[in-house]
C-alpha cells in the first residue's frame, strides 16, 4: 500500500515542497501516489489529472506528479498552459533527478526535489500575484489503492 512506503514524516515533507514551490507562482501542484498503474504511465496519469480537477485552474497551469510504486512508474504532467511555453527539456529533467532519487529509494526527497524544480519554472512563467493569488488546490497528497 502507498501510504505504507510513504510515511507521515514524508507526506509532511512533500507537502512542504509543495507549499514552498508555491509561494512564489500562481501554478498548483499535486501529487498522486498510488501501488499499480494499468496501461500507459501518462494515460493513467491524465485520468489522476481530470479526477483531481486540475484543469480546472484559471491559467491552466496545474502540474501534477503521478507515483505507481509497485510498478516503479512516475510520470509529470502539466496542463495546456504550461506546456505551452516551458521548454523542451522541462519534463525530462524533472523526471530524471525524481527517478534517481527513486532509484535510491529516496520516495519523499526525489519527490521535494522534483517539485521545487518545477516551482522554479512556473516562477518563471506564472509569478505569484501579491494581489490575489489563491491555493487553488489542495496540497494534500492524493492516494489510491
Amino acid at each position: 500500500m502507498p501510504r505504507d512506503t510513504i510515511s507521515p514524516a514524508d507526506e509532511e515533507k512533500i507537502k512542504a515542497a509543495i507549499k514552498e514551490a508555491e509561494s512564489n507562482t500562481s501554478g498548483e501542484i499535486r501529487v498522486h501516489v498510488e501501488s499499480n498503474c494499468e496501461g500507459d504511465v501518462l494515460d493513467r496519469a491524465t485520468e489522476v489529472f481530470a479526477d483531481l480537477h486540475m484543469h480546472l485552474t484559471e491559467q491552466r497551469n496545474g502540474v501534477l506528479f503521478y507515483v505507481a510504486l509497485e510498478d516503479h512508474q512516475f510520470a509529470v504532467l502539466g496542463d495546456a498552459g504550461i506546456n505551452a511555453i516551458v521548454p523542451d527539456h522541462f519534463w525530462e529533467d524533472i523526471t530524471a533527478e525524481v527517478i534517481k532519487n527513486f532509484k535510491q529509494k529516496k520516495y519523499a526527497g526525489g519527490l521535494a526535489k522534483g517539485i521545487l524544480m518545477a516551482g522554479q519554472q512556473l516562477k518563471a512563467h506564472f509569478p505569484y500575484d501579491t494581489k490575489g493569488d489563491i491555493n487553488e488546490l489542495s496540497d494534500d497528497i492524493s492516494f489510491g489503492d
